[in-house]
């Protein structure tokens, strides 16, 4: 049976809700121009771009509608399960149209499998559609971003949550609905699904049809939601304590649950310099190699990278005293603002710097206290 967000999804802008800033036809009146996307697909502009946004915003849809219009071979592919011999197959398909590649969750291919991309791309061989829920800044390789413009695409607000409900043309009581927008929380692919369940199951839609359905695993480790924050709260807290049983407990129910690995490994080297630190600096080295290996490598092997690093942290000394006196010194910065920098240690490229005495009296090793006047004496690192 064809689930319902298959069945009511646009088939092109004008039945699309939201992202008006992207498709909106724009108001001469208000000197409003059309959105960027709906001039290229109106214009049949063929390029590569990257959709950044929360999950169940459209980024799908869009890109369907794109290649539609452009009359373009689509290719779907999921960076979770795919890798390079899908892009190879996909490169030896014939046909006269443009092969345009919608990559869903393109953070999930590493640096590797974005390198074999690349190529492919810069010549035009293939137009690549990109969708993501994380920062591309981080996620996808400099040259491949470079050839890519980016579209950020925002949250459902409550209004389009309710269009596309009633789009269903499922009956229910206001309440009802008011529920089932607020807990799927602008994702409009989550509140369908959970819809579609409520009413194969129950024939009704009800708070409590809607309650009873919310039930699978998929659905309550959003990761936007609660689960999500609490489980690498759970990790962090866990190698603090220097407990590895524990942190490696909360490291593999991320894993088994979908987290993306990357995240795990920013964290890892985020507490290296937090909570280590000075008692033991070679940490961050390790949690750099650690997000470097899951980068290159990927899952399910880069599973065995995170463990190992996890491992090394849990276990190693702690010290958070940079950390601590980083923001102590942040907290003056803030509160006094600029204050002036000693002449002595101030930069010297001109003859007149030098002649109103910039760097003058600079020793390598100097003892004298480098603060701004007003601080002199303070001290942020605890020795």
């Amino acid at each position: 049976m064809e689930p319902l967000a298959s069945k009511i999804r646009p088939k092109n802008l004008d039945e699309f809700v939201g992202q008006k800033h992207l498709v909106g036809k724009g108001n001469q009146s208000l000197g409003l121009g059309a959105g960027p996307l709906r001039v290229a697909i109106e214009k049949k502009h063929l390029f590569s771009f990257i959709f950044w946004g929360p999950p169940g915003c459209g980024k799908t849809t869009l890109a369907r509608i794109y290649a539609k219009n452009l009359d373009g071979e689509l290719f779907e592919l999921s960076a979770v399960s795919a890798g390079k011999d899908d892009i190879r197959e996909i490169i030896k398909f014939g046909g006269l149209k443009q092969k345009i590649l919608f990559l869903d969750e393109i953070h999930r291919f590493n640096k590797a499998q974005q390198d074999y991309l690349l190529p492919y791309v810069e010549s035009g061989e293939l137009v690549l559609i990109g969708a993501t829920t994380e920062n591309p800044s981080f996620e996808v390789i400099s040259p491949l971003l470079s050839r890519c413009s980016v579209f950020v695409l925002e949250q459902l607000g409550d209004a389009e949550m309710e269009e596309i409900i009633k789009r269903t043309g499922m009956k229910m009581k206001k309440d009802a609905r008011e529920w089932l927008i607020n807990m799927a929380n602008g994702d409009a692919r989550q509140a369908l699904a959970v819809l579609d369940s409520a009413w194969q199951l129950y024939g009704k839609i009800t708070i409590d049809s809607l309650m009873n359905a919310l039930q699978s695993k998929f659905l309550r480790y959003d990761k936007k939601g609660d689960e999500h924050y609490n489980i690498i709260s759970a990790f962090i807290k866990s190698m603090r304590a220097s407990q590895p049983d524990a942190a490696l407990y909360y490291l593999a129910r991320m894993i088994e649950s979908g987290e993306d690995p990357k995240f795990i490994a920013r964290r890892m080297v985020i507490f290296a310099s937090e909570d280590i630190g000075m008692a033991q600096p070679t940490a961050l080295v390790v949690a750099n190699d650690v997000f470097r290996a899951v980068e290159t490598i990927g899952l399910p092997e880069a599973q065995i990278n995170l463990a190992h690093g996890t491992v090394y942290l849990a276990t190693a000394k702690k010290d958070r005293s940079a950390y601590n006196a980083y923001f102590r010194a942040l907290e003056d910065v803030k509160k006094n603002g600029n204050l002036p920098i000693p002449l002595k240690i101030r930069n010297a490229p001109t003859k007149l710097m030098k002649n109103l005495d910039y760097g003058k009296g600079y020793e390598k090793y100097i003892k004298e206290d480098l603060l701004p006047e007003k601080l002199r004496g303070k001290k942020y690192l605890d020795k």
